[in-house]
């Protein structure tokens, strides 16, 4: 799987870690974006990434900063993304099979390069198991369209981007 990397300073030793496990389990990851180490704001990476999905240059993303939070607000911003923090397997799991994430966000900070390889390859092998999900999920793009999701017909709703 095509699986677009970005980070900030603070997850930068982490999204390399991520890049060699990605590779050796047979997925095509790509860093997006400073990597260096060098001081570089989050918002900036974030972008890159979720414009990677947008664009279809990438199935999902991974977003690594200091907690994770501020990446998946950046994510979430662009149009299309459902960008989750997660810090453990359940979480990376449940963000796939229920809110069809298609952009884990990770803490450098508080997870072990073991921890971040375990919670990416649960995000990986999870699958959006729509049904009622579904529903939700398109009331998501309705919010993200502006429109009261209670108002909105979840069959007439376009279809969500990700999966």
């Amino acid at each position: 799987m095509k699986v677009a990397l970005g980070s900030d300073h603070r997850g930068t030793e982490a999204a390399h870690a991520l890049l060699s496990h990605l590779r050796h389990a047979g997925h095509q990851p790509f860093i997006l974006g400073e990597s260096s180490g060098k001081v570089c704001d989050y918002p900036d990476n974030a972008f890159l990434v979720a414009q990677a999905i947008r664009t279809g240059d990438a199935k999902v993303g991974m977003l690594i900063c200091g907690s994770g939070v501020g990446m998946a607000m950046a994510a979430n911003k662009v149009p299309g993304i459902r960008a989750a923090a997660a810090y453990d397997e359940f979480l990376a799991e449940m963000s796939r099979r229920h809110n069809d994430a298609n952009v884990l966000c990770l803490s450098g900070d508080l997870c072990t390069t073991a921890q971040l390889c375990a919670i990416a390859d649960a995000f990986l092998a999870a699958r959006f198991e729509g049904g009622r999900h579904e529903r939700r999920v398109r009331k998501l793009d309705a919010i993200e369209r502006g429109e009261d999701p209670t108002t909105v017909s979840p069959e007439s709703a376009p279809a969500s981007p990700a999966s």
